[in-house]
């Protein structure tokens, strides 16, 4: 396992429909927004659902997405 959080994997023939590896990302390094963590907890998203959402990530950061997700 290489050290280089950016590392992929060796490049292979592309075929039609599959996303290459250098696409690929888990979202590790994004910030989530409201809406994401709305969408993450199964809620449908309104305004008392978003202002929830904007608390919970205020309060927790992150893990209150990463709480969400299985």
């Amino acid at each position: 396992m290489s050290e280089d959080p950016e590392s992929v994997s060796a490049p292979t023939p592309q075929a039609s429909g599959i996303t290459p590896d250098r696409l690929l990302h888990t979202g590790g390094s994004d910030r989530p927004s409201a809406e994401d963590l709305v969408l993450a907890s199964g809620r449908d998203v309104t305004p008392e659902t978003l202002e929830w959402a904007r608390r919970k990530l205020a309060d927790e950061g992150r893990s209150a997405l990463d709480r969400q997700l299985p």
